[in-house]
């Protein structure tokens, strides 16, 4: 889902996740989605934020997506970050380390 951003574009792709049992919703899971990532997709095809929490669904189970974009909406225009979220540029550790040419 596009995630509104004032700084880098005018939207970044962003996912909001529901753990398994048996896994933490922190920094290091968020490192390991962002790894897998990038080792897996191109970098246009890559998420660049993730939510961790429960999803807003109706009755039949199906999820609410326009709840989420509304609350989304609401939060980047407060410059408010979710307790739960991480962001690509968090983690410096992910960045490539350039080589010195010879």
């Amino acid at each position: 889902m596009p995630t509104p951003d004032s700084q880098r574009r005018l939207v970044v792709p962003k996912a909001f996740i529901l753990l398994a049992a048996g896994y933490m919703p922190d920094r290091a899971t968020a490192l390991d989605i962002f790894s897998h990532m990038r080792g897996r997709l191109a970098p246009y095809k890559r998420v660049r934020r993730i939510e961790f929490g429960e999803l807003p669904k109706t009755i039949s189970g199906k999820i609410r997506r326009a709840e989420l974009r509304q609350r989304e909406a609401a939060r980047r225009g407060d410059d408010v970050r979710g307790a739960m979220e991480f962001w690509e540029e968090d983690f410096p550790e992910l960045r490539r380390r350039r080589e010195p040419a010879a």
